[in-house]
């Protein structure tokens, strides 16, 4: 099955996200979509499987016009997508998810839960999905999750596979397993597009390239020639800078002082084991290591969101172990959480309101107990504009940003006041090349000013690039310590898997 965008156009209000847009999707072909965030890529395939409808332009399947007046033409004609946040009920098995709503039933009309198992496990095979259909949602990794949707996907007989953002929440061994899958449905026949804005992951899986800007294709390129560099230009329509640039360290005072740290996480089971650590003022300490080994649950622990079992914390020479995450605020302690829409914004509140969660209550903008909005409004825009969050006005609610730009609006939020230490998890998940070199400035940059950072990332090239000295955690411990500026991706990786040094040699 092929597929032909032509002149697609859609408005939103005043703003144009997408503007005669023309564009090609071939059976047995990875189409790779590039592009910055808010450029209009979510928009094109939302209209392409059926949430959205365009205002000019048509779509034809095998040279026919097609007419979807929602998501379920859309499936009927073939069409899936795989979307950045998933849709799954944590609660039910993998099978009575892959069936909700077109549920296999037997006599009398009941489910017929048998055949719907059946059905996972000869899909699971035939792509090389290896998911138990009886696993519960909840209790399987973000991987397995994806493979999951994928399989829903398969199971409404999908011929075109759209995926957006499909590793942004994924582990770097997840995501090589992820490519097999890709590959193996290309093989198969299926026609794939590849919503990213990750340039070494597209160039190592799509077969083609097309990149869009502002809402216009701008550009394609051939993989196998372009270069991060062509590919970034195109997105953001000028030269970007791959390499941070930082002057060397000069570390002032302990700010803060971790000993002996033990967390639990939610079934209860040691997360976080006798970790002890230092930032100091004017440093990045880089904590690397695979999702899932206590990161989270140490973030949370320093910042006031879960309980200690035992230890100790220390911020500005203050016992804080037991102090609340607003008293940590009040302190000087800035938190980019690494899940954006569950513990950094509220949806259904506008970007100005947003802007504001964590200091509403900051003599900047409270008089007692009214809130100065004019000040909140100023400060937004500011920030608006510093941090480039592609938005047509402060007062529209958070979730219609596309990801990215959710994730410049927290990171606006916690650099744009009087801070002394930041622990940033994941600071740049989701986030296109430009924006990801302007964050990466605005932290070196905090500290230089003597700012302590702590930054907690599943992406080596960031800690290794951003990181004066670099601690890897591996199953809740902290495994090895290097030098930022001599430490290798080989070194790091190793002990991210839990090979030590005398192991490796």
């Amino acid at each position: 099955m092929d597929i032909e965008l032509r002149g697609i156009t859609k408005r939103f209000g005043e703003v144009v996200a997408n503007s005669n847009v023309n564009l090609t999707i071939r059976a047995g072909e990875i189409l790779g979509l590039l592009g910055e965030n808010g450029a209009g890529k979510t928009t094109l395939m939302n209209i392409l499987s059926g949430l959205y409808r365009a205002d000019e332009g048509e779509i034809l399947i095998d040279g026919t016009p097609a007419r979807f007046d929602g998501a379920g033409d859309a499936i009927r004609a073939g069409i899936g997508m795989v979307h950045q946040h998933f849709m799954l009920v944590p609660v039910f098995t993998v099978a009575e998810n892959v069936v909700l709503g077109v549920e296999p039933t037997g006599r009398f009309d009941r489910l017929d839960i048998e055949k719907a198992r059946e059905q996972v496990r000869q899909i699971s095979a035939e792509y090389g999905l290896e998911v138990d259909p009886d696993a519960i949602i909840e209790e399987i990794p973000v991987g397995i999750q994806q493979r999951v949707e994928i399989i829903k996907v398969l199971f409404r007989s999908a011929y075109v596979l759209i995926f957006d953002e499909p590793t942004a929440v994924l582990t770097p061994q997840e995501v090589t397993e992820f490519f097999a899958i890709v590959r193996s449905l290309r093989d198969a026949g299926k026609a794939l597009v590849f919503i990213t804005h990750k340039l070494h992951e597209v160039r190592e899986v799509a077969d083609r390239i097309s990149v869009l800007r502002a809402g216009q294709i701008v550009g394609e390129g051939d993989p196998k020639t372009a270069t991060d560099a062509d590919l970034a230009e195109m997105m953001v329509g000028r030269q970007v800078r791959f390499e941070v640039e930082k002057e060397p360290v000069q570390p002032g005072d302990v700010l803060l002082d971790v000993s002996d740290l033990n967390v639990l996480d939610e079934r209860e089971e040691m997360a976080v084991n006798d970790v002890a650590l230092q930032v100091r003022a004017g440093e990045i300490v880089g904590i690397a290591g695979v999702q899932g080994n206590g990161q989270t649950e140490l973030v949370e622990a320093l910042t006031g969101l879960r309980p200690l079992l035992r230890g100790r914390v220390s911020f500005l020479g203050e016992d804080v172990t037991q102090a609340s995450a607003r008293r940590r605020h009040q302190l000087g302690m800035a938190h980019i959480p690494e899940d954006r829409q569950r513990s950094g914004i509220i949806g259904e509140f506008n970007i100005a309101e947003n802007m504001v969660l964590n200091s509403y209550y900051d003599e900047r903008f409270s008089s007692g107990p009214t809130l100065r909005w004019l000040d909140v409004y100023q400060q937004t825009a500011a920030n608006v504009a510093a941090f480039d969050v592609r938005t047509s006005s402060i007062f529209d609610h958070a979730d219609h940003l596309s990801g990215g730009n959710q994730q410049k609006l927290v990171v606006a939020r916690e650099l744009s006041r009087d801070i002394k230490l930041l622990v940033a998890s994941q600071p740049t998940r989701g986030v296109d090349v430009g924006s990801i070199e302007y964050i990466h400035k605005r932290i070196v940059e905090a500290r230089d000013s003597g700012v302590g950072v702590l930054i907690i990332s599943t992406e080596l090239d960031e800690i290794l690039s951003l990181s004066d000295r670099i601690l890897v955690m591996f199953r809740g411990r902290i495994v090895a310590e290097f030098d930022g500026d001599k430490a290798t991706v080989n070194e790091v990786g190793l002990a991210m898997a839990g090979v030590t040094a005398e192991q490796a040699a």
